[in-house]
């Protein structure tokens, strides 16, 4: 394992936690993709602006799950 790599499950990142509420989320999520859509297609700058997009929408999907998983 390198010095950057985490054990499975963990992510090897340093970008800042994101919040939870998904109304944050979808504001995170409209801005990232404002970037994305303004830069040329494949530049540095499109691929971090679409990993971000990547990253909030796993969150997203993660806040969404908690919210509908059945009661006991």
């Amino acid at each position: 394992m390198s010095p950057k790599s985490k054990p499975p499950g963990e992510t090897a990142t340093t970008d800042p936690p994101l919040p939870m509420t998904r109304q944050e989320l979808l504001a995170l999520h409209r801005e990232a993709r404002r970037r994305r859509d303004s830069v040329p297609l494949g530049s540095r700058e499109y691929v971090k602006a679409a990993e971000e997009v990547g990253r909030i929408e796993v969150q997203i999907a993660r806040a969404e799950r908690v919210v509908d998983s059945p009661l006991p």
